[in-house]
């Protein structure tokens, strides 16, 4: 696994406004963890976002170099937060780690290839992002791949079929399925609208008749019970 090295400052800006007038000066706010122990730190947006997205992903093993403090601090990346419209990173938290000592993390799943039923009219569907794992610090992969191009319409890839060295072990369901290729539920669905447009219509019409004729039918019983009283009269 990659080592990145990373300078940091000890930071004393607390609260809201604080953080606020570090990041307008692209500064991110950070804190290193180590069991029970916390360091409030800042670093360098630019050089995280370099750090993190550019030269080896989130799961990569810094080394924090912080000013007026030594040594070097080992660590991983615990948490990034974002902001939700502008993907600015707003806060990270570090783990202080030792490079003989067994982690968990989470490792995300990279497809690669074209699906050989994509030319059947399937879809691929990605369905598990990450794997959570076991291992050494130095031995973290920065994904697990998937390759996916030997796969048809019904096939599936399973987390027992994904190939990983021995040393790592896998804490995820093994039967948890990480990609499929389906077939694609959008021509149901558009079918089904013709039908339900017939039925509306063919309900309106049956009863426009019946309640058309109500009323003639209960108009025409008072004038046949009237001609008989007539009749009656004129013989009289």
């Amino acid at each position: 696994m990659e080592k990145i090295n990373l300078k940091a400052k000890m930071r004393e800006e607390l609260g809201k406004e604080a953080v606020k007038k570090l990041r307008k000066e692209g500064l991110v706010p950070a804190v290193v963890y180590k069991e029970s122990k916390s360091l409030n730190l800042k670093v360098s947006a630019r050089d995280l976002f370099e750090a993190t997205h550019t030269k080896a992903g989130e799961n990569v093993i810094i080394n924090l170099q912080i000013e007026s403090k030594k040594p070097v601090r080992t660590t991983i990346i615990k948490e990034i937060q974002y902001h939700p419209v502008t993907a600015d990173i707003l806060h990270v938290d570090f783990n202080e780690i030792s490079l003989n000592e067994v982690l968990t993390v989470k490792v995300p799943v990279a497809v690669k290839g074209e699906a050989e039923g994509i030319k059947e009219g399937g879809v691929v569907e990605h369905i598990l992002w990450e794997i959570e794992i076991e291992c050494l610090p130095t031995q973290i992969p920065e994904d697990i791949p998937v390759d996916v191009s030997a796969m048809k319409i019904g096939d599936a890839v399973l987390v027992k079929d994904l190939h990983l060295p021995k040393e790592i072990k896998v804490l995820t369901d093994p039967e948890a399925t990480v990609v499929t290729v389906a077939v694609p539920h959008v021509e149901e669905a558009e079918e089904a609208k013709p039908e339900e447009e017939q039925v509306e219509p063919e309900v309106i019409m049956e009863k426009k008749p019946k309640e058309e004729e109500a009323p003639e039918e209960e108009g025409a019983a008072p004038e046949k019970a009237k001609e008989p009283a007539k009749e009656k009269k004129q013989k009289e």
